[in-house]
């Protein structure tokens, strides 16, 4: 017989119920839990390393919009009475020419911001130049502080009539989110994570790209994805410096009175900056760190 005068089954083993502290103990969790997650506190799970990173309708929405739109400008354009005037403004070509220079204008300026930007918000954020960010940002600012145009007229007065003019001010224009960003990115990474990469024996520069850069790639996109559309916009300007662009479909409009011609020339400057801003979108998404990337 088995001690304590029990079966010879064995001892019973004792079923063991959640006690009352137990239970309110995971209630707790459960609705601090609920409480992070509706702040926006709670981790979250990084995608799957197989997840598709844009949805179709990503890819599709915008670029069906536009050739929507612009098949209906173009079918509405056919049927609009030109008289010799308004002919004059948009054939041989010279629409095909304005989008082109519209194009090279933009992306000529924002290659040079993002040289410029880029290696500068970098420098600003090392020790040795930190106390030079205030100057920096200020002189940053002095470029958007200023109308584009009154810039504009101030560099043909310096530089003279033609597309570096118009270039020049471009970039100093747009220069200001991508500095910006570039400077908040890489201030933003939790200390903790540099310093365990110089723990292990990484150097500056590794640290550098292979720590802070690609956290701060999100902000510094951003700010890429904002100089993009500003460039866009700005580069119809161009057309009162000698710059071409779409900005002389606009301005013969106005001046000749010619409302078709000003609004072929004002719908492929949306169409274009939509256009941009989609492939910027797209470019963010793709080029995010997938350690970076969330699961809704």
């Amino acid at each position: 017989m088995s001690p304590g005068g029990g079966s010879g089954d064995g001892p019973r083993r004792r079923e063991r119920h959640p006690s009352d502290h137990e239970a309110l103990a995971f209630k707790d969790e459960v609705e601090m839990a609920q409480r992070e997650l509706a702040s926006g506190e709670a981790p979250v799970r990084s995608a799957p390393s197989g997840a598709r990173r844009i949805s179709w309708q990503k890819w599709t929405f915008m670029p069906v919009f536009l050739v929507a739109a612009l098949l209906a400008t173009w079918l509405w354009f056919r049927g609009a009475r030109l008289d010799s005037i308004a002919h004059q403004a948009v054939d041989n070509g010279k629409v095909w020419l304005a989008l082109r220079q519209h194009i090279q204008l933009t992306a000529i300026s924002t290659f040079f911001v993002l040289i410029i930007a880029i290696p500068l918000g970098i420098a600003l954020t090392r020790s040795k130049l930190r106390r030079a960010t205030p100057l920096a940002m200020a002189f940053a600012n002095l470029g958007q502080a200023v109308p584009a145009l009154g810039l504009l007229i101030l560099l043909v007065i310096w530089l003279g009539i033609g597309a570096r003019s118009a270039i020049v001010g471009m970039v100093i224009y747009a220069v200001l989110p991508v500095l910006a960003n570039t400077i908040a990115g890489l201030r933003g990474i939790d200390p903790t994570l540099t310093e365990a990469a110089r723990g292990i024996g990484m150097s500056p520069m590794g640290v550098l790209t292979k720590v802070e850069l690609p956290l701060a790639v999100p902000l510094i996109l951003a700010g890429v994805r904002t100089a993009l559309v500003l460039n866009v916009g700005t580069a119809t300007l161009a057309t009162f410096g000698g710059g071409g662009g779409l900005g002389d479909l606009i301005s013969a409009g106005i001046v000749t009175q010619r409302m078709p011609v000003l609004i072929l020339g004002s719908v492929l400057t949306v169409a274009l900056a939509l256009l941009v801003e989609w492939l910027a979108s797209l470019a963010e998404l793709l080029l995010r760190p997938r350690g970076l990337e969330v699961t809704v």
